[in-house]
Protein backbone atom coordinates (compact mmCIF):
# COMPACT_ATOMS: atom_id res chain seq x y z
CA UNK A 1 0.00 0.00 0.00
CA UNK A 2 1.50 3.27 -1.16
CA UNK A 3 0.37 6.28 0.89
CA UNK A 4 1.57 8.90 -1.59
CA UNK A 5 0.72 9.47 -5.23
CA UNK A 6 3.04 8.16 -7.89
CA UNK A 7 3.12 8.88 -11.60
CA UNK A 8 1.13 5.66 -12.15
CA UNK A 9 -1.67 5.84 -9.57
CA UNK A 10 -3.08 7.80 -6.68
CA UNK A 11 -1.81 6.91 -3.22
CA UNK A 12 -4.08 5.49 -0.54
CA UNK A 13 -4.35 8.87 1.24
CA UNK A 14 -5.68 10.64 -1.86
CA UNK A 15 -7.98 7.70 -2.68
CA UNK A 16 -9.40 7.63 0.86
CA UNK A 17 -9.91 11.41 0.83
CA UNK A 18 -11.66 11.23 -2.55
CA UNK A 19 -14.18 8.56 -1.54
CA UNK A 20 -14.68 10.06 1.95
CA UNK A 21 -15.54 13.35 0.25
CA UNK A 22 -18.14 11.61 -1.91
CA UNK A 23 -19.80 10.08 1.16
CA UNK A 24 -19.59 13.37 3.02
CA UNK A 25 -21.16 15.36 0.16
CA UNK A 26 -23.93 12.76 -0.12
CA UNK A 27 -24.62 13.15 3.61
CA UNK A 28 -24.63 16.98 3.39
CA UNK A 29 -27.13 16.87 0.53
CA UNK A 30 -29.22 14.17 2.22
CA UNK A 31 -29.55 16.23 5.40
CA UNK A 32 -30.77 19.34 3.61
CA UNK A 33 -33.09 17.43 1.25
CA UNK A 34 -34.62 15.27 3.99
CA UNK A 35 -35.36 18.22 6.29
CA UNK A 36 -38.19 19.21 3.95
CA UNK A 37 -40.13 16.11 5.00
CA UNK A 38 -40.43 17.30 8.58
CA UNK A 39 -42.43 20.11 10.15
CA UNK A 40 -40.69 23.44 10.75
CA UNK A 41 -39.38 23.64 14.29
CA UNK A 42 -39.53 19.85 14.80
CA UNK A 43 -36.60 18.23 16.55
CA UNK A 44 -35.71 16.03 13.57
CA UNK A 45 -35.77 18.97 11.14
CA UNK A 46 -33.53 21.03 13.43
CA UNK A 47 -31.17 18.06 13.87
CA UNK A 48 -30.91 17.61 10.09
CA UNK A 49 -30.11 21.31 9.68
CA UNK A 50 -27.45 21.11 12.39
CA UNK A 51 -25.92 18.02 10.77
CA UNK A 52 -26.00 19.83 7.41
CA UNK A 53 -24.03 22.72 8.94
CA UNK A 54 -21.50 20.49 10.71
CA UNK A 55 -20.96 18.15 7.77
CA UNK A 56 -20.67 21.15 5.45
CA UNK A 57 -17.88 22.56 7.59
CA UNK A 58 -16.26 19.13 7.55
CA UNK A 59 -16.33 19.35 3.73
CA UNK A 60 -14.36 22.60 4.04
CA UNK A 61 -11.74 20.95 6.27
CA UNK A 62 -11.45 17.83 4.10
CA UNK A 63 -11.34 19.82 0.85
CA UNK A 64 -8.52 21.93 2.24
CA UNK A 65 -6.58 18.79 3.20
CA UNK A 66 -7.27 17.28 -0.24
CA UNK A 67 -6.04 20.41 -1.96
CA UNK A 68 -2.79 20.39 0.02
CA UNK A 69 -2.25 16.67 -0.69
CA UNK A 70 -2.98 17.31 -4.37
CA UNK A 71 -0.54 20.21 -4.56
CA UNK A 72 2.38 18.46 -2.83
CA UNK A 73 2.23 15.19 -4.75
CA UNK A 74 2.42 14.24 -8.39
CA UNK A 75 -0.72 13.53 -10.38
CA UNK A 76 -0.72 10.12 -12.01
CA UNK A 77 -0.62 10.02 -15.79
CA UNK A 78 -3.58 8.63 -17.70
CA UNK A 79 -2.85 5.63 -19.94
CA UNK A 80 -3.34 5.88 -22.82
CA UNK A 81 -2.80 9.64 -22.75
CA UNK A 82 -5.94 11.61 -23.57
CA UNK A 83 -6.08 14.44 -26.10
CA UNK A 84 -5.04 17.87 -24.81
CA UNK A 85 -8.63 19.16 -24.74
CA UNK A 86 -9.65 16.32 -22.40
CA UNK A 87 -6.75 17.08 -20.08
CA UNK A 88 -7.82 20.73 -19.98
CA UNK A 89 -11.47 19.79 -19.41
CA UNK A 90 -10.41 17.53 -16.53
CA UNK A 91 -8.33 20.28 -14.93
CA UNK A 92 -11.21 22.75 -15.25
CA UNK A 93 -13.62 20.22 -13.70
CA UNK A 94 -11.30 19.59 -10.77
CA UNK A 95 -10.80 23.33 -10.29
CA UNK A 96 -14.60 23.84 -10.28
CA UNK A 97 -15.06 21.01 -7.78
CA UNK A 98 -12.43 22.44 -5.42
CA UNK A 99 -13.97 25.93 -5.65
CA UNK A 100 -17.37 24.37 -4.93
CA UNK A 101 -16.13 22.29 -1.96
CA UNK A 102 -14.38 25.27 -0.39
CA UNK A 103 -16.75 28.12 -1.26
CA UNK A 104 -20.04 26.41 -0.34
CA UNK A 105 -19.20 25.82 3.33
CA UNK A 106 -17.80 29.34 3.65
CA UNK A 107 -20.99 30.82 2.18
CA UNK A 108 -23.01 28.59 4.54
CA UNK A 109 -20.94 29.88 7.45
CA UNK A 110 -21.61 33.44 6.26
CA UNK A 111 -25.37 32.69 6.08
CA UNK A 112 -25.40 31.58 9.71
CA UNK A 113 -23.17 34.48 10.76
CA UNK A 114 -25.21 37.18 9.03
CA UNK A 115 -28.39 35.63 10.41
CA UNK A 116 -27.05 35.85 13.96
CA UNK A 117 -27.24 32.06 14.37
CA UNK A 118 -24.83 29.79 16.17
CA UNK A 119 -22.26 27.97 14.06
CA UNK A 120 -22.19 24.44 15.51
CA UNK A 121 -19.29 22.11 14.87
CA UNK A 122 -19.40 18.83 16.80
CA UNK A 123 -19.77 20.33 20.26
CA UNK A 124 -17.97 23.57 19.46
CA UNK A 125 -19.44 26.93 18.56
CA UNK A 126 -17.38 28.52 15.80
CA UNK A 127 -17.09 32.30 15.68
CA UNK A 128 -19.20 34.26 13.20
CA UNK A 129 -17.40 35.49 10.10
CA UNK A 130 -19.40 38.72 10.06
CA UNK A 131 -22.01 40.71 11.95
CA UNK A 132 -25.77 40.31 11.70
CA UNK A 133 -27.23 41.61 8.42
CA UNK A 134 -30.71 40.31 7.55
CA UNK A 135 -30.67 41.68 3.97
CA UNK A 136 -27.35 40.02 3.24
CA UNK A 137 -28.57 36.76 4.80
CA UNK A 138 -31.31 36.44 2.16
CA UNK A 139 -28.84 37.09 -0.66
CA UNK A 140 -26.30 34.64 0.75
CA UNK A 141 -28.98 31.97 1.19
CA UNK A 142 -29.96 32.39 -2.45
CA UNK A 143 -26.33 32.07 -3.57
CA UNK A 144 -25.85 29.01 -1.32
CA UNK A 145 -28.96 27.29 -2.72
CA UNK A 146 -28.11 28.12 -6.35
CA UNK A 147 -24.52 26.92 -6.05
CA UNK A 148 -25.83 23.85 -4.22
CA UNK A 149 -27.93 23.01 -7.28
CA UNK A 150 -24.87 23.52 -9.49
CA UNK A 151 -23.04 21.10 -7.19
CA UNK A 152 -25.37 18.27 -8.21
CA UNK A 153 -24.39 18.94 -11.83
CA UNK A 154 -20.64 19.13 -11.08
CA UNK A 155 -20.57 15.90 -9.10
CA UNK A 156 -22.77 14.13 -11.66
CA UNK A 157 -20.64 15.31 -14.57
CA UNK A 158 -17.46 14.26 -12.75
CA UNK A 159 -18.86 10.76 -12.17
CA UNK A 160 -20.18 10.50 -15.73
CA UNK A 161 -16.78 11.50 -17.14
CA UNK A 162 -15.00 8.89 -15.01
CA UNK A 163 -17.41 6.20 -16.21
CA UNK A 164 -17.08 7.35 -19.84
CA UNK A 165 -13.30 7.14 -19.57
CA UNK A 166 -13.58 3.64 -18.15
CA UNK A 167 -16.28 2.09 -20.35
CA UNK A 168 -15.96 4.00 -23.64
CA UNK A 169 -12.43 5.39 -23.84
CA UNK A 170 -10.94 2.36 -22.04
CA UNK A 171 -8.23 4.30 -20.23
CA UNK A 172 -7.20 4.04 -16.58
CA UNK A 173 -8.74 7.32 -15.35
CA UNK A 174 -11.16 5.56 -12.99
CA UNK A 175 -8.85 2.69 -12.00
CA UNK A 176 -6.21 5.17 -10.75
CA UNK A 177 -8.68 6.30 -8.06
CA UNK A 178 -9.89 2.85 -7.00
CA UNK A 179 -8.44 1.01 -4.01
CA UNK A 180 -6.05 -1.73 -5.17
CA UNK A 181 -8.40 -4.55 -4.19
CA UNK A 182 -11.07 -3.12 -6.54
CA UNK A 183 -8.71 -2.23 -9.34
CA UNK A 184 -8.40 -5.73 -10.80
CA UNK A 185 -12.18 -6.24 -10.76
CA UNK A 186 -12.74 -3.10 -12.85
CA UNK A 187 -10.79 -4.25 -15.90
Amino acid sequence: MNLRNSLERYGSVQIALHWAMLLLLAAVYACIELKGFFAKGSDIREALKTWHFMLGLTVLALATIRLVVHLIGPSPRIHPAPPRWQELAGKLMHFALYVFMIAMPIVGWLVLSSGGKAIPFFGLQLPPLMGVNADLTDQLEEVHETVGEIGYFLVGLHAAAALAHHYFLHDDTLRRMLPRRMQSRSR
